[in-house]
């Protein structure tokens, strides 16, 4: 007897120790305990309750699922944490691992959303310029272009969209047909350009004749988009000089972009003629003083 009682005993213990410890077991163990407490008590409201028994039923139905929420969350407490961290590390080297992609990605989303610019158009991003070849999630595709020159060089950029995200865009389309074509011709000061500032202005006005009118328009379409005045389309000339001393002449042509450069060899020509055949009458006159 006491043999009997003594192994019942210990198969009690055991039963308990397991249903303590094993947590898949302790899990089933609440699961049946409270969907018969649930059981009885709903069989209970439906022999008591004459009315509102959905309603208490619906009530208790809410109260057991979040019990058995709280219960299941309480055995499995630990493992739930170390789940939560692993799956936190995870995450933080995942992004780590794609941050890129990720950027690149953002980027992608940022120029499809704000359309800073479309395919064809010529754009500056940070110190690059080009025309926009084609775009997708990963990289901005740009046909190279020498802006001082308003040609193409023949190479093609592959920009990351992370680029995008940290660097400006500006937006250079108009360059496309028509230029505000700046240069510079620097010269010693031994001739005052002043004395054929005005042969220039006609020189340029020359150059720009045929196609003024249009030029007249496209610059009021571009002040219109942009809602600012800017230079042109009249030649503007201005005389400076340098750090050294020396006399510059300061251009500024807007011109239809494939002349620019044919505009500023033409002018160049003009004022080189200009300055040495000035500078020939100075030297002329100061000859004759000395001889006189």
């Amino acid at each position: 007897m006491i043999e009997t009682f003594s192994f019942v005993n210990l198969t009690a213990t055991s039963i308990y120790h397991t249903l303590i410890t094993n947590k898949i077991v302790l899990t089933i163990s609440l699961i049946l305990f409270v969907m018969l407490s649930k059981f009885l008590l709903v069989k209970l409201i439906n022999k008591k309750e004459k009315q509102n028994k959905r309603l208490k039923i619906n009530m208790l139905g809410n109260a057991v699922t979040v019990f058995i929420f709280i219960g299941i969350f309480n055995i499995w407490a630990v493992e739930f944490q170390k789940f939560a961290i692993s799956i936190a590390a995870f995450t933080v080297a995942i992004v780590i691992a794609t941050k890129e992609f990720i950027q690149c990605f953002i980027g992608f989303v940022y120029i499809t959303s704000s359309r800073p610019f479309r395919i064809g158009d010529w754009i500056q991003v940070g110190e690059d310029y080009g025309e926009v070849h084609s775009t997708d999630w990963a990289k901005l595709t740009l046909l190279e272009v020498d802006i001082d020159a308003y040609e193409y060089t023949g190479k093609t950029l592959y920009l990351p969209n992370s680029k995008l995200i940290t660097s400006s865009i500006k937006n250079l389309n108009f360059l496309k047909r028509y230029a505000m074509h700046h240069f510079t011709i620097t010269r010693d000061a031994t001739v005052n350009p002043f004395v054929f500032l005005d042969e220039l202005y006609a020189k340029a006005y020359e150059y720009c004749a045929d196609f003024n009118d249009v030029a007249i328009r496209y610059n009021q379409i571009i002040e219109s988009r942009l809602d600012v005045n800017i230079a042109g389309p009249d030649p503007k000339i201005q005389v400076a000089t340098s750090e050294i001393g020396d006399t510059q002449v300061l251009f500024t042509i807007f011109c239809p972009t494939d002349r620019a450069m044919a505009i500023e060899q033409s002018i160049t020509s003009d004022f080189m003629e200009f300055w040495f055949k000035q500078k020939g009458l100075t030297e002329n006159n100061i000859e004759k003083i000395n001889l006189g």
